[in-house]
């Protein structure tokens, strides 16, 4: 008798043991499981292409009476851009016109005289006191439209005023114009300059007589069409005064 109920309980030993590495073998089944759709992970290494990488150039809002210019500095012309900071952070620039405005040229401003001239009053020598900027051309800063560049007087080494500039508005030209500017100077543009001057238009001419481009325009390029639209008397300044204000932007 005793023989017969070890031989019941080692039987239904047997099939417990079994059950339960039956409930194992179907939890680590259901664990391994790959779910139809679902791809394998992957790191994927995001490249960032020059275009991508943040502009840190100081930028400059000009606020004028037809609306707001604003450019950047450019980090190749150290001299010319620090300079123009500095004046901007000292608001030498508040309340100064646009003295001299032709079309299809350029819009110049930044004469100190300028702030208290009467109508009439010729303009643009002043800040002759001031030390000039020496020269710091760059042959990939071309006089394209929305160029900020340095006014000059005719200084042998071509240094810059210490606080009058312009801004180009210029025109487009054919390339057989510009293969004639060429010719006529003697001076050989580079695609980059025949590019743009065909494309979206300047004053190639400021390249040959050598002026100082130190930034450009990113927002408000068509204010400067405005301006040089505006009336002007024979000295090319408006008959109505634009006036502006410059601050960091």
């Amino acid at each position: 008798m005793k023989s017969i109920l070890k031989l019941l309980l080692l039987v239904v030993f047997m099939i417990a043991a079994n059950s339960t590495q039956a409930q194992v073998k179907k939890k680590i089944v259901k664990k391994t499981v790959v779910k139809p759709g679902v791809k394998k992970q992957t790191t994927k290494i995001i490249k960032i292409a020059p275009s991508a990488i943040i502009d840190k150039s100081i930028k400059i809002k000009i606020t004028t009476d037809s609306g707001v210019i604003v450019v950047k500095l450019y980090d190749s012309t150290p001299l010319h851009r620090d300079n123009f900071a500095k004046l901007v952070s000292e608001k030498f620039y508040d309340s100064l016109i646009f003295h001299r405005v032709i079309s299809n040229f350029m819009i110049q401003g930044g004469d100190p005289q300028s702030k208290t001239a009467v109508p009439g009053q010729m303009l643009g020598n002043g800040g002759g006191d001031m030390a000039r900027i020496p020269a710091e051309f760059n042959n990939k800063l071309i006089h394209k439209k929305g160029a900020l560049c340095a006014a000059r007087d005719n200084n042998p080494e071509k240094a810059s005023s210490a606080c009058q500039f312009y801004i180009v508005q210029g025109k487009k030209y054919t390339k057989n114009e510009l293969f004639n500017i060429e010719q006529q100077h003697n001076y050989k543009f580079t695609k980059n300059q025949l590019d743009a001057y065909s494309s979206i238009g300047g004053t190639p001419l400021l390249d040959i007589y050598g002026y100082t481009v130190f930034g450009e325009v990113i927002e408000g390029i068509y204010i400067i069409e405005k301006i040089a639209k505006t009336i002007t008397d024979v000295q090319d300044r408006p008959l109505k005064d634009i006036r502006m204000k410059i601050e960091f932007k």
